[in-house]
């Protein structure tokens, strides 16, 4: 029996994947410890596993609105946060991995608190990568501006300076790059199919591609009209009001069955009338309205992206983040979708009409679907982990 533990940041797209692994182990027999955040322990402990709670450490979540917009977007105050998470973790994560003496740690690769404290104690490391595995070959699809760019270098100086925080408690972190890249040296976990990821031959044999982890339909949506759009811009970037107005005006006279999610940033009532053929939520579930969906107008979060193709509905994209930009231009390679240019309602009726017309869309989406079902899965996961357990 493997004593195994888990550290993820508080985000359902990078927690969610985990939880069919997670069950996977403990159904084998081992022992799970999941470092998280109150939000996911109902979940994380119905998977099976020992929940531990870093709410109390974790800087980001005790950022104000406006500084919360920074992270990802400006790479000196995002390492400031990773490290002052990490130190604040230090004390209790050490003392719990001296009581422990776990056979791996599996740390989602934004959760860098996980792989620095593996490197520190020396303890084997997987890393959890939820979105596209990174190298020189595959992140030419994330295109940033030479302002970015700029940024990046100008921000270098900083960087450094916080990472000698890092250095000064033990922790062997040369550069940023020591934290944050796939490299062909990590055991690495990759939650989509080799086809879908871009580059996949580039990658070492110490990377598996186990396909998205699409957990079973737990309600039941009922189609009421022969095309169903849904609409949703995830959990997090979706304060975006015009958009669901534009998409309201955009649907009100046409035949389409419309589902729109928009989270708790935006007031329903904010939306106006609201017509017949459109039902608006705080939040769907999103499995039961995709196994019935002809299209979905997503944000393209990895996690939203892998459950569309899963479930073969095509996508009509318009990303807020690099990260996103880089899915979905995946996707626009592998013909499963189109980017939504303009977001005034012409735009967005004409694009999603365009989808729904062009059979090859749904075409190309069910090549994706046939190819994540063809994955390991959590049990591909879970053997990858074991394999990697000391003793």
């Amino acid at each position: 029996m493997s004593k195994i533990v888990f550290f993820c940041i508080p985000a359902h797209g990078h927690t969610n994947p985990t939880l069919g692994v997670v069950r996977e182990l403990v159904e084998r027999g081992h022992e799970v410890w999941y470092y998280s955040y109150n939000c996911f322990k109902g979940e994380i402990e119905s998977a099976g596993a020992k929940f531990v709670a870093c709410d109390d450490y974790d800087t980001e979540q005790k950022l104000d609105p406006k500084d919360a917009t920074r992270v990802g977007k400006d790479i000196a105050f995002s390492t400031k946060i990773l490290v002052d998470t990490t130190l604040a973790l230090d004390d209790l994560v050490c003392r719990d991995m001296e009581c422990l003496q776990p056979d791996c740690i599996v740390a989602d690769s934004m959760a860098v608190w996980g792989k620095a404290i593996a490197l520190k104690l020396n303890i084997p490391f997987i890393s959890s990568t939820t979105t596209f595995a990174f190298n020189q070959y595959s992140s030419k699809i994330m295109k940033q501006s030479l302002g970015e760019l700029f940024g990046m270098l100008f921000s270098m100086p900083k960087v450094q300076k916080e990472l000698k925080r890092l250095q000064d408690k033990g922790y062997p972190i040369n550069n940023i790059f020591d934290i944050l890249k796939n490299d062909n040296d990590t055991n690495t976990i990759v939650y989509t199919s080799p086809e879908f990821q871009p580059c996949s031959d580039t990658f070492s044999k110490k990377y598996a591609f186990v396909g998205p982890s699409v957990r079973p339909v737990s309600e039941q949506i009922t189609k009421e009209k022969e095309k169903l759009v849904y609409i949703s811009m995830g959990t997090v970037v979706n304060d975006l009001l015009k958009l669901y107005k534009n998409c309201i005006q955009a649907f009100k006279d046409t035949d389409y069955q419309v589902i729109m999610s928009v989270g708790n940033l935006v007031k329903i009532e904010e939306l106006g009338t609201i017509p017949e053929n459109i039902s608006v939520f705080t939040h769907v579930d999103q499995i039961a309205v995709l196994k019935q969906a002809d299209v979905f107008l997503s944000h393209c979060g990895m996690n939203s992206v892998n459950e569309s193709l899963y479930y073969q509905v095509p996508l009509v994209m318009y990303p807020q983040t690099s990260e996103q930009g880089g899915v979905a231009t995946r996707v626009e390679q592998l013909g499963a979708g189109i980017r939504l240019q303009k977001v005034n309602s012409s735009a967005i009726c004409e694009t999603v009409k365009q989808v729904l017309e062009t059979p090859s869309y749904k075409e190309n989406a069910k090549v994706i679907s046939d190819g994540f079902k063809k994955c390991s899965g959590a049990k591909g996961a879970a053997d990858k982990i074991l394999s990697v357990c000391k003793g």
